[in-house]
C-alpha cells in the first residue's frame, strides 16, 4: 500500500529520480538505437552532450534503451546527419540546425540567427514559449520530432588573420561560417566557406579561408585556432545563444512506448543542462591561456555591427514575405525577443554590468 501511495504521488519522474525503475520499463523489450553526431569526438562538450544523454537512458531504463553514439563522419557525414534521421538510416542525431538553412531557411531559428536570443532566453523560448511546438510542426516535414539538445551560450566572433579594424575589411574576405549568418557576411562583401570543425584548422593554415568562426575558447583552443589566426574578436553576433538540436526519426519516436519517451525527454533537457554549464565553467581558463600565449583578442568595430544588423533585418523581412514557414516561426520569434530585451535591459543587463566593472 506504501508503494502505491508513493508511485500515485511521485509518477515516473519521482520513480526515476530515487533511482529505481518501475516494473513497467523492466518488463519492456532492449531497444538498441544509434545516435549520428554532427562534432567530432575532440570537441568533448559538444560530442559529449550525446554520451550524456546515452548514459542517461540507459541508467534510467536499467540497461534497457541502450543508445550508441558516433562521432561525425563514423556513420555519416557530419552534414548529413538530417538526411540520415529523415530516411530511417539512424533513429536519431545531435547537430546544430542552422547547419542545414540550405535545405530551409527556417532550420536557423531552431539554433540561432544574428541578432537573436540568447542562451536563456532560448530555452524559455523553447520551454514556456511557442518555439518547441512551432519548430516540431516545422521538422514534421522531414519526419523529425526534435528535443533541446544543449547550448554553447554566446559565442566569440572569431579568427582573423588580419585584424578587421571596419567593414571595409569585410570585403573580399573568406571565412568559415555556418548557416544564415553567411547570408549576411555576404551582403557585407564578404565570401563565406561552410566546413565542419575538423576542416577547419587546415583550411586556415594553408591561406584557403581568411578567417573562422567555431564557437568559444574551450573548443576554440582545441582546435590550435590560435596558432594560425592572431586576432580573436568578439561577440559572434550571429550566435547569441545556438541551441543545439537531438533530432529523432518520427517513426522510431512514435514506436517508443510512452515511458521511454518520457525518459529520453528527460536525459535530453539533462544534456541540455550539462552542456552550458561545461562551457561556462571551462571558457574563463581556456581565454586566460589563449591570451597568455599571445591571443590578441578584439571586439567587432560598431560599424560592422551595424552593418550586420542592418542586413540582419532586411533578411529577416524577405524571407517573411517569401517563405510562410519562415514567416510563421520568426513572427512569434520576434516577438518573444522583443519582450525579452526590454526585462534583460533593466535587471538582467544592469545587474551584469555593474558586476563586470566591480573589483573582484
Amino acid at each position: 500500500m506504501q508503494r502505491r501511495a508513493f508511485i500515485g504521488k511521485t509518477g515516473m519522474a519521482g520513480i526515476l529520480a530515487a533511482g529505481a525503475a518501475p516494473a513497467v520499463v523492466h518488463s519492456q523489450a532492449t531497444i538498441r538505437w544509434r545516435l549520428a553526431s554532427s562534432f567530432p569526438k575532440s570537441l568533448d562538450a559538444l560530442f559529449g552532450t550525446s554520451e550524456v544523454l546515452a548514459k542517461k537512458v540507459a541508467d534510467m531504463t536499467g540497461g534497457k534503451f541502450q543508445i550508441s553514439v558516433h562521432a561525425a563522419g563514423e556513420l555519416v557525414p557530419p552534414f548529413g546527419v538530417v538526411d540520415a534521421v529523415q530516411n530511417e538510416t539512424v533513429e536519431m542525431a545531435h547537430t546544430a540546425p542552422y547547419y542545414f538553412f540550405g535545405k530551409d531557411d527556417t532550420f536557423a531559428i531552431g539554433c540561432a540567427i544574428p541578432f537573436g536570443l540568447n542562451s536563456r532566453q532560448m530555452t524559455a523560448w523553447m520551454f514556456e514559449g511557442n518555439g518547441l511546438k512551432l519548430m516540431r510542426a516545422f521538422y514534421a516535414n522531414y519526419n523529425i520530432v526534435n528535443l533541446p539538445g544543449g547550448n554553447t551560450g554566446a559565442q566569440m566572433g572569431g579568427w582573423y588573420r588580419k585584424q578587421i579594424k571596419s567593414v571595409a575589411d569585410i570585403k573580399g574576405m573568406k571565412i568559415r561560417i555556418s548557416g544564415f549568418a553567411g547570408k549576411v557576411i555576404e551582403r557585407m562583401g564578404g565570401v563565406p566557406q561552410s566546413l565542419p570543425g575538423g576542416e577547419i584548422y587546415q583550411a586556415l593554415e594553408k591561406g584557403a579561408i581568411d578567417a573562422a568562426e567555431w564557437t568559444v575558447p574551450y573548443d576554440d583552443q582545441k582546435l590550435g585556432l590560435q596558432r594560425v589566426a592572431p586576432f580573436y574578436h568578439y561577440p559572434g553576433w550571429w550566435e547569441g545563444g545556438p541551441e543545439l538540436d537531438f533530432f529523432i526519426n518520427t517513426k522510431a519516436w512514435n514506436g517508443l512506448p510512452a515511458e521511454y519517451r518520457a525518459v529520453l525527454e528527460a536525459a535530453a533537457s539533462s544534456a541540455h543542462v550539462w552542456m552550458q554549464a561545461r562551457y561556462d565553467a571551462h571558457n574563463p581558463p581556456a581565454l586566460k591561456q589563449l591570451v597568455a600565449s599571445g591571443t590578441k583578442v578584439v571586439g567587432m568595430p560598431k560599424d560592422v555591427m551595424d552593418a550586420a544588423f542592418k542586413h540582419t533585418m532586411d533578411i529577416c523581412n524577405e524571407l517573411s514575405e517569401k517563405n510562410p514557414e519562415w514567416k510563421k516561426v520568426y513572427s512569434d520569434y520576434s516577438a518573444f525577443r522583443k519582450d525579452q530585451n526590454l526585462w534583460f535591459r533593466f535587471c538582467e543587463t544592469g545587474f551584469d554590468r555593474y558586476m563586470q566593472a566591480a573589483q573582484l
